[in-house]
């Protein structure tokens, strides 16, 4: 049997918006917490920690992510590329990235053998 891949917790669960900043800005006040941007603070990733968790707001994709699907849970793992082989010896099939988009952190995303898509994110 392959080896059981290693997920320590939820990291990040990333929601698809039209607006991800005006949603980012929305939960921000909601929550009490600071709203963080990717570049400008409209059209890109927008995100926000609240207990531990990184709330993000990525934006719609009609043709992978359209908007009001699922949240995607990210799980925080040691090596994703490694995390992600193991993952797909068990059934998982391939999604989206990996993509580094940090200098110190990378993320993939998967689809589970029952159509649930969740993701890896872990250093780069």
């Amino acid at each position: 049997m392959n080896a059981r891949p290693v997920l320590r917790g939820v990291r990040t669960v990333m929601v698809f918006a039209l607006d991800p900043a005006a949603s980012a800005r929305w939960w921000a006040e909601v929550l009490g917490v600071r709203a963080h941007f990717e570049g400008e603070d409209t059209g890109g990733y927008a995100w926000l920690e609240a207990g531990g968790v990184e709330l993000g707001f990525h934006p719609a994709d009609d043709a992978r992510n359209p908007p009001g699907a699922s949240p995607v849970v990210y799980w925080a793992v040691d090596a994703v590329d490694a995390t992600r082989r193991a993952l797909v010896d068990r059934g998982c099939r391939h999604h989206r990235g990996p993509l580094d988009i940090a200098e110190d952190r990378r993320i993939c995303q998967l689809v589970d053998p029952f159509g649930t898509v969740f993701g890896l994110d872990g250093p780069a």
